[in-house]
């Protein structure tokens, strides 16, 4: 079993940054061109962990993760929030009005949208960040310019052109860490968990459940509606849940018992700090 971190992501993302904050910077990464990847190096034992973006305080949720985390036998073990500052990368001697292309993942210029907007540049959705500008580097292109953040721009040395170019500055991506079931151990006091379930399919059942979580003092941070395979127009629920005494969680499962069709725990773990 190995012991590196799978991310979605190349050198000079914000997966690898994200991955040495939560592990440290001495940790080894494992680079997977796609979510699914990253899924399977962690469930195939590849790797021992795995850190998968979520949702981002601009763009939203990552939707079809949620479905790959209900398929995967995988456990949540731990959350990273990471502020994302954005900014215009090129090789050095580049200007700002010599630019004719900008290349970045899609959730990259989505966040950017609206300096992108501002100029009359041919937009390229690519597999990251960090590649991106790692591409720059290597093919050095003028007249092309990639959207990453300061750890691409130092490692591949390109110049900032424009620097925090996202529309909303507070922009953050919350990550989650993944293991095996037999490599998450749950920490002494957890004080969140994530965890799907199924409602009935008439009026009022999510209300009910609801209601339950609430009376009992439980802050239910995000929820997630999906599509529920072959069942059209139902749903399950992704919920995460912010609790003081893990006493608490154990009530909530108990009391949603009744108007739920299936609960099924992802994972307890601690709650993340920002960086």
């Amino acid at each position: 079993m190995s012991s590196s971190v799978a991310i979605q992501g190349f050198a000079g993302s914000f997966h690898e940054l994200a991955a040495h904050h939560y592990f440290g910077s001495a940790t080894t990464t494992r680079p997977c061109a796609t979510f699914e990847e990253l899924v399977r190096q962690v469930a195939g034992g590849s790797a021992r962990h795995g850190l998968m973006a979520i949702e981002n305080s601009i763009a939203g949720s990552i939707l079809p993760n949620y479905t790959l985390l209900r398929k995967a036998d995988l456990r949540i073990t731990g959350e990273v929030y990471l502020r994302i500052r954005q900014h215009l990368l090129a090789l050095p001697g580049q200007e700002l009005a010599a630019i004719e292309e900008v290349h970045s993942h899609p959730m990259a210029l989505l966040q950017c949208a609206d300096f992108l907007g501002q100029h009359p540049w041919r937009l390229v959705e690519t597999e990251d960040t960090g590649l991106s500008a790692q591409r720059i580097r290597e093919s050095r292109r003028n007249g092309v310019a990639a959207v990453a953040g300061t750890r691409a721009a130092e490692l591949f040395g390109l110049d900032i052109l424009a620097a925090d170019i996202h529309t909303e500055k507070q922009n953050y991506t919350r990550f989650l860490v993944l293991a095996k079931p037999e490599h998450a151990p749950e920490p002494e006091q957890p004080d969140k968990a994530s965890l799907y379930f199924h409602a009935a399919h008439r009026q009022g059942s999510l209300a009910q459940v609801l209601v339950r979580i609430a009376d009992l003092g439980i802050n239910l941070s995000k929820l997630q509606s999906c599509p529920r395979p072959g069942s059209t127009w139902h749903y399950t629920f992704h919920a995460d849940l912010e609790f003081d005494d893990p006493a608490q969680l154990a009530a909530a499962l108990t009391a949603i018992g009744p108007v739920t069709e299936k609960v099924q725990v992802l994972g307890r773990y601690r709650r993340g700090v920002t960086h």
